[in-house]
This record gives structure tokens, sequence and C-alpha cells, in this order.
């Protein structure tokens, strides 16, 4: 049971409503329910869901890739409805067991990825200007802004659903 009461579906403000309706149709959502929490503060939470829709409907990261990145901070942060949740038919199940950075399946830009996402939510006190040229030989500026950015809204949004447990119904 959530910590914080969810508001019904059917209570949300019409601009809020409409925007989880567009998330669960894109797949940006899997469950509603920490939305609902969040909508005792139906601004901010708009706010939030827009800042992902941005990523993404219009992002410069493909989907496969941030949805590797979500899931490894799903795996960190525990969260049950991240872990579960899958947003992109690009990754399969065999990739999300073996999300390693050193592991033969994934690409140079999705190891680099990786590892930053892990050290993101793990260990950022590692991240040095190493790290960044790394990701500077795969990624564009723009990309790795949104990388960035990306993992802070997972990391964020993980754990708050996590300790709200506003994961389940």
């Amino acid at each position: 049971m959530a910590r914080i009461q969810p508001i019904p579906l059917d209570a949300l403000p019409e601009p809020l409503a409409d925007a989880v309706a567009r998330g669960c149709a894109n797949r940006m959502l899997s469950s509603t329910v920490p939305v609902q929490v969040w909508a005792h503060r139906p601004e901010l939470a708009q706010a939030w869901l827009a800042t992902l829709e941005t990523m993404h409907v219009n992002g410069v990261l493909d989907g496969r890739l941030r949805e590797l990145v979500r899931l490894r901070i799903a795996s960190i942060t525990t969260c049950k409805a991240c872990q579960l949740a899958r947003k992109d038919d690009a990754v399969s199940e065999e990739d999300i067991a073996c999300l390693s950075t050193d592991d033969a399946r994934f690409s140079p830009h999705e190891k680099a990825a990786l590892r930053y996402a892990e050290l993101f939510a793990a260990d950022y006190m590692a991240i040095d200007d190493a790290v960044f040229a790394e990701l500077g030989r795969h990624f564009s500026t723009a990309q790795i802004v949104e990388l960035n950015m990306f993992c802070a809204l997972m990391l964020a949004g993980g754990r708050m659903t996590y300790v709200q447990q506003a994961y389940a119904e």
C-alpha cells in the first residue's frame, strides 16, 4: 500500500489526466500509481511528466539506450515498479539479465551509457573527466546532457516511488 493515498484517476485535474493518458499510451508510464501520489501537487506532477515526455517522445537518445539505462538504475534503486516495467521492445529479457558494462551483447556506446548510469546511481563521486571523455567518444554534447538529466530523473523517480511505496495498488 502506498504511504501517501493516491488520488483516484477520475479525480485528477484534466491537464494531468491528459498527460497520464498520453504517458500510458506511449509506454512512458507503466503504472499510474506514482503519478496519482504526486497528484497532491498536480502542477509539479504535470511538470515532471512533461520533462519525461519530452525525453521519451522527442529525445536525442534512442529508446533502447534509455531503456537499458532506466533498468540499470532501477536495479540499483530497487524500485519494484521500475524493475517490472518494459518501455521499449528493443530490450530483451536476456539484455536485462546481463546489464553489465562489460557484456559483449552491448555496443560500445551502450556500455559507456550503462557505466555512466551505474556510477551516477551508485558511486557518483567516481564520475570524473575520464568518464566524460568516454561519453564524448560516443555521444554528442546534447546526448550527454540528456543522458545526465534522464539518469537524474530515473534515480530520483525510482527512489521517490520506493520510499512512497507508490507501486502497489
